[in-house]
């Protein structure tokens, strides 16, 4: 039996929650139900079935910064795994979803998300400044 790619566990992972939210694409709007389906689970979530709710909506949030911002999974300095956009930005969506999971819609991923081409741009601007 072959062993499963890294990337492959990651992308089948997000593809099982975009398909349990019956979602067409990895998009905001995906992001957007994320977010309110997270805020319905909060209440409910053990310890043990906290863990894996991140691991698999982590997955899903990361497949989407993938496709809509064109990121990469990657690993990050600290060796966590997360997307890479744009040869200046890193970002852990596992970190994410477990930050919304503990403290609400302050730490929304949804608002994360819509925020991001905004952090994009201005990591983009910092890295061609210090060209």
């Amino acid at each position: 039996m072959a062993v499963e790619s890294p990337l492959g566990t990651l992308q089948n992972a997000a593809e099982t929650v975009r398909q349990q939210l019956r979602l067409p694409a990895f998009d905001a709007e995906a992001v957007q139900r994320l977010a309110e389906l997270i805020e319905t689970q909060r209440p409910s979530l053990t310890d043990s079935s906290r863990e894996n709710a991140v691991t698999a909506l982590g997955c899903f949030l990361g497949q989407c910064l993938v496709q809509t911002y064109g990121g990469q999974w990657a690993a990050g300095p600290d060796g966590t795994t997360g997307v890479g956009i744009g040869g200046h930005s890193f970002f852990n969506p596992f970190y994410r979803v477990a930050e919304q999971l503990a403290h609400g819609r302050p730490s929304s991923v949804a608002v994360f998300f819509t925020e991001l081409p905004e952090r994009l741009a201005a990591a983009s601007g910092r890295k061609e400044q210090h060209s």
